[in-house]
């Protein structure tokens, strides 16, 4: 086996590890995996073992130079740095090279939210949602309820399914699933941990209405939303639907589903102080994370949740 091919069977093997070990997603996985592709690349025929700190510094200043941003470089910094460390325990390493090198720094830019009027008047429909809708705006309409009431990150919202079902021999567990007794979601986010979020009367409402025309699914599962081929939903396009549905509702800023998440996190926030519990909601594992939304301020408050989300309560 070549040097070169060496170097790239450590690379498989480091990502095998976060796949099926530490069951990171493939998503997450396939960043991991362009990051330490491009170190290969800035590396050239350098063994892993030679590439010292200066090094590292080097390539980091060969991305600035070429206009990647600073959270980007800090993005790839972290990955190849973790890639280091799970690459001593396999080789002689004097140290881990990426150690103490730190990406330009970048200016703080807060989330983008809607207002409280906003973000309501787009997730109840406004013009977009006719007086005998189609069963897809329905659907689209639970959707984008759920995501503001309960601040799921689209990835959570896809791998609902209706209720908790055993799952058949061989095959794996629900990511998350719709508990209406409780009024809960329940939700797997980063690092595989699951949390319960609540689910505002709102959203209950549209789920219902959803779930009263919801075709079966073309595989026999049990997603809680579906694609025009009544398969589950995909990130992309829960992505597609709402930027379509903003742009029709006409909505002054281009939507994504981070923004509605934002929003949920945001008016919570403004409303009961609560730091933890937004953070516990949210599923962020450090409350730096939860922090930024500390610093948005807006003119329509809503109340805290269940008694000030302006989506827990009927009106």
């Amino acid at each position: 086996m070549d040097a070169r091919a060496a170097q790239h069977q450590w690379l498989a093997r480091y990502l095998a590890e976060l796949a099926t070990q530490r069951q990171l997603s493939p998503h997450t996985v396939a960043a991991y995996r362009r990051d330490l592709l491009e170190l290969d690349t800035l590396a050239g025929a350098a063994a892993w073992e030679a590439i010292v700190h200066a090094d590292i510094r080097r390539f980091a200043s060969m991305l600035h130079a070429r206009g990647q941003s600073a959270r980007s470089i800090a993005r790839k910094l972290s990955s190849w740095r973790g890639f280091y460390e799970w690459l001593s325990g396999h080789l002689a390493l004097a140290a881990n090279p990426v150690d103490g090198v730190r990406a330009p720094r970048r200016a703080k830019s807060l989330p983008k939210a809607l207002s409280v009027d906003a973000a309501v008047q787009l997730v109840s429909g406004g013009a977009a949602l006719r007086d005998h809708p189609e069963p897809f705006e329905l659907c689209n309409r639970a959707m984008f309820e759920l995501m503001y009431s309960s601040g799921l990150r689209v990835s959570e919202l896809a791998g609902l399914d209706v209720a908790w079902s055993k799952p058949e021999p061989g095959c794996p567990a629900p990511l998350g699933w719709l508990d209406r007794d409780a009024g809960e979601v329940l939700v797997t986010g980063k690092g595989n941990k699951m949390r319960r979020v609540p689910v505002g009367s709102h959203a209950a409402a549209a789920i219902a209405a959803w779930l009263a025309v919801r075709p079966s699914a073309a595989d026999g599962g049990n997603a809680l939303f579906l694609s025009n081929r009544a398969t589950r939903v995909s990130p992309r396009v829960v992505q597609l639907r709402l930027a379509r549905h903003a742009a029709q509702a006409g909505s002054a800023v281009k939507v994504h589903p981070h923004v509605l998440r934002h929003s949920f996190a945001s008016h919570v926030l403004q409303s009961s102080g609560d730091l933890r519990a937004v953070q516990e909601m949210l599923g962020h594992a450090s409350i730096a994370s939860t922090q930024v939304y500390t610093a948005l301020d807006f003119q329509h408050l809503a109340a805290v949740y269940d008694q000030a989300h302006p989506r827990a309560k009927a009106k």
